[in-house]
């Protein structure tokens, strides 16, 4: 299993900006879409999100998470897509921080905001590049230890 994912997935992650984020709790399900900006290092996603939408308080309960980002395209041949699953948590301390740079710089109005950011350490990552070939599949998943 490899630690970090295909070069071509964290490009894709890194083009984009806007993610579709599932969550759910109590057999009840909820997709949001937010601005994201990746974290090399740390292999994350960082967004931001106010306390009281429907699904913070969703993760608050339930921590794991899933979502997807995609390229539009009415192409069949250029379709892209990352799905992905996570933990989301606040981060503390030095991630905090970096991830308050790394938002800042991608999306400089959010300093505007009382937004809080979170975090999605991200453990599964599905990518289909139909420029690969129809339905290419670039799979990682995260060597868990416990």
């Amino acid at each position: 299993m490899n630690d970090q994912p295909d070069s071509r997935i964290i490009k894709f992650l890194k083009k984009h900006h806007v993610m579709t984020l599932a969550t759910s709790f109590n057999e009840e399900t909820w997709c949001a879409s937010c601005f994201y900006t990746y974290l090399d290092d740390e292999n994350c996603l960082v967004f931001t999100s106010d306390l009281s939408t429907k699904h913070i308080q969703m993760a608050s309960h339930n921590f794991f998470v899933a979502g997807c980002i995609a390229l539009e395209t009415s192409v069949v041949g250029k379709i892209q897509g990352v799905q992905l699953q996570g933990l989301i948590s606040r981060p503390q301390g030095e991630l905090l921080d970096k991830a308050r740079r790394a938002y800042l710089l991608r999306f400089p109005m959010a300093a505007l905001m009382d937004t809080h950011l979170w975090t999605i350490d991200l453990t599964l990552l599905k990518m289909t590049d139909n420029r690969l070939g129809f339905g290419k599949k670039l799979e990682w998943i995260k060597d868990l230890q416990f």
